[in-house]
């Protein structure tokens, strides 16, 4: 690790880092996402690795199964929401592990702020550079599919909206097996069972928009299971982050 990213490590895990008892909880969560973007940003491989994951799965499966723009057009909307999720799946077992090595973590739960809102300025971090990105690549890697282009917008939406919701459901996790030497494995079972009804509702958009049946009603419940998920996730991970450390 360069001395940069040592001081920035040093300066950020401090508790005035993520406010002064009387600076607010804006100024707490503002200095914990500036801090996560800039450690995040030195540490490109990272964040690189589950984009480049999602556009090898996209980019192979046509080679593995079929350039027949027929069936890839009829499996596109299930196969480009399971190879996001799988995507974000990768970055989320690093999502608190740094903070939990270097002891930050720990000056995190002694601050004046709530536990549960600066775990969720974390996870916005996560999205902003995981979940946001699959979004906006997905409409460009479905013309490989052959996705119809009146899907496209439908597509990008619902994988803003589903990604996050996937980004508070497996902070949740993170937070979890953040002590456990190989808690991967862990994670994604404890995860990928809640990920279902966002898969299946995100991907329905996409089928609902190809067939022309309109989308409406699926991106209203995967914004209502993003509402459900801000309520009560934030709370979660603040919980089991406690549990991780304290024991």
């Amino acid at each position: 690790m360069s001395k940069a990213d040592s001081s920035v490590q040093r300066d950020a895990a401090h508790p005035a880092a993520v406010g002064e008892p009387g600076g607010g909880l804006a100024v707490a969560v503002w200095a914990t996402l500036k801090r996560d973007l800039t450690l995040m940003l030195r540490r490109r491989g990272e964040v690189l690795n589950p984009l480049v994951f999602f556009a090898l799965v996209i980019t192979l499966f046509p080679i593995g199964i079929s350039p027949d723009p027929e069936l890839l057009a009829t499996i596109a909307p299930g196969l480009l929401w399971v190879a996001a999720l799988l995507a974000a799946l990768l970055s989320l077992d690093s999502l608190f592990r740094g903070d939990y090595d270097d002891g930050s973590l720990e000056q995190l739960l002694l601050a004046p702020q709530p536990l549960a809102m600066l775990g969720l300025a974390k996870v916005a971090v996560h999205w902003l550079l995981t979940g946001l990105p699959l979004a906006l690549m997905a409409p460009v890697l479905g013309i490989m599919l052959a996705l119809p282009a009146g899907s496209y917008l439908i597509l990008a939406i619902s994988l803003a909206l589903g990604s996050a919701s996937l980004s508070l459901i497996g902070a949740i996790g993170a937070a979890l097996t953040v002590g456990l030497s190989r808690g991967g494995v862990l994670l994604s079972l404890l995860v990928l069972p809640l990920y279902i009804p966002v898969l299946i509702f995100g991907a329905g958009a996409v089928q609902a928009a190809i067939l022309g049946d309109g989308a409406a009603a699926h991106l209203a419940i995967l914004g209502a299971l993003l509402a459900l998920a801000l309520m009560l996730a934030p709370w979660a991970i603040a919980a089991s982050l406690r549990i991780s450390i304290n024991g």
